[in-house]
């Protein structure tokens, strides 16, 4: 019963579609590997500090 509630809290593939196009459109293609750049350095300095 709990794992149902869970599940069903989590974003489907169509849900993850949307959020994709959506971060395209906004950022634009070119900004899109620029700001994962600066996030996997973000997760890496964090990961760094422990």
């Amino acid at each position: 019963m709990i794992l149902n509630i869970f599940l069903l809290g989590m974003p489907g593939i169509g849900s993850w579609v949307i959020i994709a196009l959506a971060l395209l459109l906004f950022f634009g293609g070119k900004k899109i590997p620029e700001l994962m750049k600066g996030l996997g350095g973000g997760i890496k300095e964090f990961k760094k500090s422990f």
